[in-house]
């Protein structure tokens, strides 16, 4: 078997042990499907959605996204009245990001439709869907084995050790440190910036998925989708070999208690500690406990590398991914070791799902983006 292919014979082996590696750890056979399935397929969908949108307008040529869209407009201004009426019920319903993001997406779509017609959406979703369903499989077998990982061993066992490390590479000075000076330092506001741009990274892997199955066919996608779920799971040996909580385990932040970050933290240190009792639990959900290696790393230089030829967007992109190291560290989410161990991953895992470093990028966005 080819190495890009690896991804495919884990997740086969992950699936076919899962049940009874649950029952040795007393776990259940059994997931949150509503809330994982509210949580992949409707929230980050859209907001995939929305980000590819954005990376369409912002990567690919003017003439090619914007100029027409704009003309369509200009021409038929009809059109904008039932968007506006669209965005104020949205505004009412929910709240104004979502109603931002609900509006793009479905500009996005019509959009699209006009450009490819029913044919064109049918093949988009046709490449886009194994992808995304494909990675959602694949993310229930990692929820699944780290809630495992921490059932049969010592959580923070491995801690103290990274922490060290931080110390000796940070001459003396720790994540905790840094973070302890920003709660005395910084506003409320600053904190909430930061949670927006940490819980934010998600819809670029849903966006990468769309950008690649429009533009590059089902493989493509595939291929992508191999990447990350290769690193999840080079990720899983290394949590087993080196189990950790984090730093806000050892040295709490202090970080105001109205922030969502503060409750993720305190729930996760519960809730791996009733895991390593064996405290009976119902369903498996959304608890992620891997520290090392930074999967908020890991991820993002993936799509920066599948997309690499949309240089706005990733020029975009990797700006964003600067400040969300920033957010990681302010938040005490991780190590620094955790940041730099994903930069290996990620190189391991492009160079074997991907097979880039011997091959010749694409150094164009294609013509057919839209359509």
């Amino acid at each position: 078997m080819k190495p890009r292919y690896w991804h495919y014979a884990l997740s086969l082996v992950l699936c076919a042990a899962l049940v009874p590696v649950l029952r040795i750890q007393r776990l259940p056979a059994n997931f949150d499907w509503g809330r994982l399935a509210i949580a992949y397929w409707i929230v980050l969908g859209a907001q995939s959605i929305s980000l590819a949108a954005l990376l369409c307008v912002i990567g690919a040529p003017r003439k090619q996204v914007w100029e027409p869209l704009l003309a369509r407009y200009r021409n038929s201004r009809l059109r904008i009245v039932p968007l506006l009426c669209f965005y104020a019920v949205l505004v009412w319903a929910t709240t104004g990001l979502e109603a931002l993001i609900l509006t793009v997406d479905t500009i996005a779509v019509l959009e699209f439709y006009e450009r490819r017609k029913m044919r064109g959406v049918q093949q988009a979703l046709g490449a886009a869907f194994p992808a995304a369903a494909y990675f959602f499989f694949g993310f229930l077998m990692v929820l699944a084995y780290n809630c495992v990982i921490v059932a049969s061993r010592f959580n923070p066992a491995s801690d103290p050790a990274l922490a060290a490390v931080d110390r000796w590479m940070m001459h003396g000075y720790s994540v905790w440190d840094f973070t302890h000076w920003a709660v005395h330092t910084l506003p409320v506001s600053f904190f909430r910036a930061m949670e927006f741009i940490y819980f934010g990274m998600f819809p670029q892997i849903g966006a990468t998925i769309i950008l690649l199955a429009v533009c590059d066919g089902r493989a493509r996608a595939l291929q992508f989708i191999g990447s990350i779920l290769l690193a999840y799971y080079m990720a899983l040996a290394i949590f087993y070999i080196w189990p950790a909580q984090g730093p806000y385990y050892l040295h709490p932040s202090g970080l105001p208690s109205s922030l969502r970050c503060y409750t993720v933290q305190t729930t996760l240190v519960s809730r791996a500690l009733a895991l390593h009792q064996h405290v009976p639990i119902h369903r498996i959900s959304t608890d992620y406990f891997i520290e090392m290696p930074c999967m908020h790393i890991v991820q993002p230089l993936i799509v920066l590398w599948f997309l690499r030829r949309w240089r706005g967007g990733v020029m975009a992109l990797a700006a964003y991914d600067a400040i969300l190291v920033v957010a990681i560290l302010v938040l005490e989410m991780h190590y620094l070791i955790d940041i730099l161990a994903g930069l290996a991953v990620a190189a391991a895992a492009i160079s074997i799902a991907a097979g880039p470093f011997g091959r010749k990028a694409v150094d164009r966005v294609p013509a057919d983006v839209m359509g």
